[in-house]
């Protein structure tokens, strides 16, 4: 390996997804005294990260563009982007008739990444994964998959959740089928799929969605079943939008009972002036960190335990295209939803046969389909067991998973949480695998918000450690 010596940026990013982007963006508008920050990202182009990396022109926002933006304080900054660079030309089918953009996801991930390329050199891609972060005088050696080494004196944290976890069964069963997909990212995966094939789908949320647009674009044209424990799909948008109503952050619940009584309560309110519950639940994921707060442990735990399969299906909402395209199946008998749970799965030759349970009466039934498709969502509780370079903070005791498991122990401006359950003030975590602490963490303004917040505590940490702190020296290989 060979070494060279020059001086270091005093801060390294390990992940260059939205919210590592978020926060190396802003931290240059609160320091544009900077000379250099390290993002460590093995993906080609930072910003994109897994939702904004999808090729697939048929997953779209689920927001309209307007709502989407780097920067809060130009909250139309991405839309203004949209349609003064062109790509709405190929793409009539992402202007609604009501004026609101959907575009792909792939092209919101553009913009982020012209937006950080605009940065220049001060911002440096190191193209490979973070794998092991060990301390050293006065930060941190972060040791990267290329065989390269960087030093920095203050760490931030924005790795992504890691893929679904497929039910085991369904493993054991189908490992090696050809249309068998266990990873629903992989879309090319879908291409082995037949026109008329008969295909499972296990999860009915925002990436079952995402999984039958796809596979109307490829032209499938038989059944799709999908299956989750409650059966319940994610919710579109209103045809009016609304200003978030309601308040919950003034003496918020200390319940989940009393919670659910307010939104309820206020969902009515919102009906007599003739206005949809969506905007009800947009006000609790604006207040989502001063209710998560005001939680005790097990009222979170309770709130995870009954109302998260809810909560999610209505906060997280799908756009009209794929909304419509749902409709249209379910309309044709093409596509139906079940309250169900896997008992049995086996494979004969190509054909496999499932024993499904309904939730509703304990019924029983066998039934064969041609495909599987995985879209369980994320795997939070093993983000520590499979990411490599949360694994070797743990075992040095400087990060730990949050009592909820949901991600990462932080404390509520952000500093990962040892072993031994002392904050560090040089270890920042941001993005979504906060919002065990944080609340509501999973919708981009939520993310880009606490990702202010973040970068405002690394610039304070700068402020407070730069003048004292010694050089460090990085080695690359």
């Amino acid at each position: 390996m060979s070494t060279s010596a020059h001086q270091v940026p005093a801060v390294a990013i390990v992940g260059g997804g939205f919210s590592g982007a978020a926060v190396a963006w802003h931290l240059f508008r609160l320091r544009p005294d900077l000379e250099r920050v390290v993002v460590i990202e093995p993906r080609a182009e930072l910003g994109r990260g897994l939702a904004y990396s999808a090729a697939d022109p048929s997953h779209r926002i689920n927001v309209p563009a307007v709502r989407m933006t780097l920067m809060p304080d130009q909250p139309e900054h991405f839309n203004a982007w949209l349609e003064a660079s062109g790509r709405l030309d190929g793409d009539p089918a992402a202007r609604m008739p009501d004026g609101r953009n959907f575009p792909a996801r792939a092209v919101f991930g553009e913009y982020v990444h012209r937006m950080l390329t605009s940065l220049g050199p001060r911002l440096h891609h190191v193209r490979a994964a973070a794998q092991d972060i060990e301390p050293v005088e006065g930060g941190y050696r972060i040791a990267c998959s290329d065989g390269s080494e960087v030093l920095a004196r203050i760490v931030v944290l924005a790795v992504a959740h890691v893929a679904p976890s497929p039910p085991s069964l369904v493993d054991r069963a189908l490992a090696g089928h050809p249309r068998y997909v266990r990873d629903p990212w992989a879309t090319d995966r879908l291409e082995t799929i037949r026109p008329e094939d008969r295909v499972l789908i296990v999860g009915t949320g925002l990436t079952m969605a995402d999984i039958v647009a796809s596979l109307d674009r490829l032209g499938h044209k038989g059944e799709i079943v999908a299956i989750s424990r409650r059966g319940l799909r994610s919710r579109g948008h209103p045809a009016e939008a609304h200003e978030p109503y309601g308040d919950f952050a003034t003496e918020p619940a200390q319940t989940v009972r009393e919670l659910v009584r307010r939104v309820r309560e206020t969902v009515r309110a919102a009906a007599r002036e003739g206005k949809s519950w969506h905007c009800v639940l947009d006000q609790v994921r604006l207040q989502g960190s001063a209710v998560w707060r005001a939680l005790p442990l097990a009222e979170r735990a309770r709130l995870l335990r009954h109302l998260r399969p809810f909560w999610d299906v209505h906060r997280f909402r799908i756009a009209p295209q794929v909304e419509q395209g749902l409709d249209r199946r379910l309309a044709e008998g093409r596509l139906s939803l079940r309250a169900a749970s896997l008992k049995t799965v086996e494979r004969k030759g190509e054909t496999i046969e499932v024993t499904l349970r309904s939730r509703r009466g304990a019924r029983v039934d066998t039934e064969r389909f041609d495909a599987v498709v995985v879209a369980t969502g994320p795997a939070h509780g093993r983000v520590f067991a499979e990411t490599p370079v949360l694994a070797s903070l743990e075992a040095a005791g400087l990060a730990r998973p949050d009592p909820l498991q949901l991600g990462i122990d932080v404390t509520g401006d952000g500093h990962a949480v040892g072993a031994d359950g002392v904050a560090r003030p040089d270890l920042f975590v941001a993005g979504p695998l906060a919002r065990g602490t944080v609340g509501e963490l999973m919708g981009l303004p939520d993310v880009t918000n606490y990702a202010i917040r973040v970068a405002g505590g690394v610039a304070a940490q700068l402020d407070a450690r730069i003048a004292r702190k010694p050089d460090l020296v990085q080695a690359s290989g």
